[in-house]
């Protein structure tokens, strides 16, 4: 049965437009303040701003969507996503782009939030699986796309502008469509400390896919600048790891349900240590070298929400998946906040290369953790579908119409398999 398009193609078209936006800032803000001379912390600061916001958003962002309706919210968030880039051309000082980033992150929390509900409501169980994939698609290649089109248009205040008009585009297809609201339910939330107890790897995992993805998209930019490649170079680089990173999603998760969570997540980690070392020591390299490094560090990396997300889920009853989804995403979104900053603070000091010093102690570190946790404690069999991640995870689990009830139960194994649950897409 074929998916019916017209309930859908508003939010697909309004979410392609604002992820070519969201791509263009990934590599518009870093290049702009790197050659003004602004110092890599700082830098990681504005980009942690976007992070922070984000992380503001899955808490605050619903009780808009359920007060006004999810059109209206939806036209809401991309209306102020213009407002901010248009307001970064007025000035580019680092102090004020934090606050706009910041606002930028909670309102494109809210937009991920309405268009993910959106689908699901709009989608049946015949269906769903193939709309989300064509969701999946069309955010990651507006993600690619958009560092391709800063890199067409090279002035900074030219693309913040195409930005803010993209973004203003993007509600059009929302505000004319003739299809209605999806109902929004309440839902619940399982504490950092509750799901750290059901599954310190799942959750951790989790927490460092947010701090390497939010330290690599932010400050590889700057890496690349201080390595004497130009505005042409950074462009390719960050979409063809964007690309690397959707293809390997569903074989690694295939992979995952085959041979088990822990022993995929001890292979990406080691493979992530090895090439981060690479890249460390790599700088100086032909450009064609760091593409190849970096399309397979963002390959190893990109599936560590989805593994870690897997263990978690495999841990917890039926009717906590919901709460459990809101509490991994909060989670993914404070790994996000101080990867920028920390990474930041650790270029500034040490030079452009300990970008990837940085990352790759703590992908060693959580791979001494996962060896670990292997020895402690036994795995669970893997009846938990494998988690697609986008850039920044979003939030459709917990606005899922037909989740299943929310109880109070205590975290179980799963005794069958988990209602279809497709799902997810920073990146900023």
């Amino acid at each position: 049965m074929r998916a019916p398009l017209a309930p859908i193609a508003p939010v697909l078209l309004g979410v392609l437009i604002a992820e070519v936006a969201l791509g263009m800032l990934t590599t518009l803000i870093p290049l702009s303040l790197s050659s003004r001379g602004v110092a890599a912390g700082t830098i990681g600061f504005v980009g942690s701003g976007y992070f922070l916001g984000f992380l503001i958003g899955t808490l605050t962002c619903a009780r808009l969507v359920r007060a006004v309706g999810h059109i209206r919210a939806f036209t809401v968030f991309a209306a102020l996503g213009a407002d901010c880039a248009l307001l970064m051309t007025t000035t580019h000082s680092p102090w004020v782009w934090t606050g706009l980033r910041l606002v930028m992150g909670w309102q494109m929390s809210g937009l991920f939030l309405v268009a993910e509900s959106w689908l699901n409501d709009k989608a049946d169980s015949e269906t769903r699986g193939r709309t989300f994939g064509a969701y999946l698609l069309i955010s990651w290649g507006g993600a690619a796309a958009g560092p391709l089109a800063f890199g067409l248009l090279r002035s900074t205040d030219t693309a913040l502008i195409m930005v803010g008009v993209a973004f203003a585009s993007a509600l059009l297809p929302m505000a004319l469509s003739p299809v209605s609201n999806p109902p929004l339910g309440d839902r619940r939330r399982l504490s950092l400390a509750r799901l750290y107890s059901i599954s310190p790897m799942g959750m951790t995992c989790v927490i460092a896919s947010g701090f390497f993805n939010s330290s690599f998209y932010t400050l590889v930019p700057v890496y690349l600048e201080r390595h004497g490649y130009g505005l042409e170079h950074v462009p390719i680089f960050l979409s063809s790891a964007l690309v690397a990173a959707l293809l390997v999603q569903y074989p690694v998760g295939m992979a995952a349900d085959r041979f088990g969570r822990r022993p995929m997540t001890v292979a990406s980690l080691g493979l992530a240590v090895i090439i981060s070392i690479s890249l460390a020591v790599c700088g100086a390299a032909p450009f064609w070298v760091l593409i190849v490094l970096g399309c397979l560090l963002s390959g190893v990396t990109a599936p560590l929400y989805g593994l870690g997300a897997g263990q978690t889920n495999d841990r917890v009853s039926r009717g906590d998946y919901v709460a459990a989804s809101g509490g991994l995403l909060f989670a993914w979104a404070l790994g996000s906040t101080v990867g920028p900053l920390a990474a930041g603070a650790v270029m500034a000091r040490a030079g452009a290369n300990s970008l990837f010093a940085v990352l790759a102690v703590a992908l060693l570190l959580l791979s001494g953790f996962t060896l670990l946790r292997i020895r402690q404690s036994a795995s669970v069999p893997n009846e938990s579908a494998f988690v697609v991640a986008r850039r920044a995870p979003a939030l459709m689990a917990e606005l899922n119409p037909e989740a299943p009830p929310e109880t109070e139960t205590e975290p179980e194994p799963v005794a069958g398999p988990p209602p279809s649950r497709p799902r997810r897409t920073k990146f900023g």
